[in-house]
């Protein structure tokens, strides 16, 4: 990040659980692969999004690749970043051992990708945002304003809590113990880390953000601590 001014704020620190290592990394694909329907993720947000073959997608955060992987069947083209350089490296096999050729993966984030290249018809970003304060997300908002094309649609989907919760103390500890009942201790631990070491915000002030940053929100879904943004540019 050496072209960024010294208060640039470093967004390949680690945030949360140690995703540099890729025994975690490789323990971390297993355990998204029991918890999630990721065929069903995708097929839900290229139908929200209307995803067409012809489309130019970005997404921020891609993990280990599971989505973009999927995506790549419905599409031009994938661009799937993420900060982690391990995340990527492990993303890139998989593509390559399903022989997907039109995936491109970069090391970069919401702060730092660079788009030399045509703006993009769709932007995805899931469960990524909130490793960033309030005041970079904006910037990030932003910046994945000013890659889409006129037109274009932003999926954001991310841990956003509710505002008319009135004792949230009581809040955390129930969404900690229905974790380790339903998913597991482990998950339970992952979600203490994210409560009290990441950034996840508010409602209002998320959509307050999208808004200040020019997007029209189209929709919103929330369940529970979830929340889904479908945004137009």
């Amino acid at each position: 990040m050496s072209q960024y001014p010294g208060w640039y704020y470093d967004e390949f620190k680690q945030i949360g659980v140690n995703y540099t290592d890729l025994e975690e990394v490789q323990a971390y694909d297993l355990r998204m692969q029991k918890l999630r329907d990721t065929e069903y993720e995708a097929n839900r947000i290229r139908e929200l999004l209307k995803i067409k073959n012809t489309d130019l997608i970005l997404e921020i955060g891609t993990g280990t690749g599971e989505l973009a992987l999927r995506f790549s069947a419905y599409c031009r083209k994938v661009v799937a970043i993420d900060i982690s350089k391990t995340m990527i490296s492990f993303a890139k096999m998989k593509a390559e051992s399903q022989r997907k050729t039109n995936i491109h993966f970069c090391n970069a984030g919401f702060l730092t990708y660079e788009n030399y290249d045509e703006p993009f018809d769709v932007i995805v970003t899931q469960l990524a945002l909130h490793h960033l304060p309030d005041y970079w997300k904006m910037i990030a908002l932003k910046r994945i304003y000013g890659m889409l094309k006129e037109g274009g649609k932003f999926y954001l989907r991310d841990v956003v809590f509710p505002s008319f919760v009135r004792n949230y103390d009581s809040y955390f500890d129930k969404i900690i113990t229905d974790l380790k009942i339903s998913a597991g201790d482990e998950i339970a631990e992952e979600t203490e880390i994210h409560i009290r070491e990441e950034f996840s915000t508010l409602d209002w002030i998320m959509e307050g953000l999208l808004k200040s940053a020019g997007f029209c929100i189209e929709s919103v879904e929330c369940d529970g601590f979830m929340a889904g943004y479908i945004c137009i540019k």
